[in-house]
């Protein structure tokens, strides 16, 4: 499987070794579940809306990680708010790991997968970080980050995810859509 130290470099930020052995083996579970090799790592696209040539899976799970990251550092030095750290770095790096079973490859594309039909990558990452046993803390940030938890209790932790993942995502969206603005 993947070194993922070197793929999501971030992994190292997480303090307890427990938690970032266990983030490790969640993408393991989900590359193997999903029918993915070492070689697609740079051919899986964070969203269908684009190729991964522009911004692949884990670029964008890098991007977030570390906008969680900034975030989190500002809101505690200027806010005084609590934020578990460990638990947020872990949700954001696995916040689409279901993306791997929800996506799957067709020929030389990538497409919707019969799973990704049925449950959406926020229930199926949740499902695997459930699995490997992460704290709920963590299962709760990877199923509400999307408009699935839109009507559901957010954390700190899943507020800072949920906001840093569409920060990223509409940025390049309007970026994409308006090139030379």
């Amino acid at each position: 499987m993947a070194d993922w130290k070197k793929v999501l470099p971030e992994i190292e930020w997480i303090r307890d070794e427990k938690l970032r052995g266990a983030v490790e083996r969640v993408w393991d579970a989900a590359m193997e579940r999903g029918g993915w090799t070492d070689a697609d790592l740079g051919s899986i696209p964070f969203t269908l809306l684009v190729t991964a040539g522009e911004l692949d899976l884990f670029s964008h799970t890098r991007i977030v990680t570390n906008l969680c990251r900034n975030i989190a550092s500002v809101m505690k030095e200027m806010q005084g708010v609590d934020i578990d750290e460990d638990i947020l770095y872990a949700g954001a790096l696995l916040h689409d790991v279901g993306k791997l079973l929800e996506y799957g490859k067709k020929g030389k594309d990538v497409a919707v997968a019969r799973s990704g039909k049925l449950l959406r990558h926020p229930l199926s990452g949740m499902g695997l970080a459930w699995k490997e046993g992460l704290p709920e803390e963590v299962c709760h940030i990877i199923a509400v980050h999307s408009r699935e938890g839109d009507k559901s209790y957010r954390s700190p932790e899943a507020l800072i995810l949920h906001h840093a993942d569409f920060i990223m995502f509409e940025t390049f969206k309007t970026i994409k859509e308006n090139p030379g603005m």
